[in-house]
């Protein structure tokens, strides 16, 4: 019998307009964080692990960021400025 596991949860942030760095097209990219949470009776407890990312709608690219750059595309996006910024994540990561 199984009492204990994980459990994954992916949360939907912003959508933000951005060059894409694979494409080079502006589009939009869905800002996203993965949560993997200790279970316990199939009961989530805590977070284990945390991973943001933004993917691209044009092409899928998915570029990994650390949560610094999350919350400043989150702000950005929260500051009513999504549809019209443009910017290049730093390092693009495909998963």
């Amino acid at each position: 019998m199984i009492i204990f596991g994980t459990k994954g949860y992916l949360y939907q942030l912003a959508i933000l307009t951005l060059v894409c760095g694979n494409c080079g097209n502006p589009s939009a990219h869905t800002l996203k964080k993965h949560v993997t949470k200790f279970t316990l009776f199939f009961v989530p407890l805590f977070p284990i692990s945390t991973k943001y990312s933004t993917q691209c709608t044009f092409c899928g690219t998915e570029h990994k960021l650390t949560r610094e750059q999350a919350d400043q595309m989150q702000a950005q996006a929260a500051g009513g400025r999504s549809g019209q910024s443009y910017g290049q994540p730093q390092q693009p990561h495909q998963h």
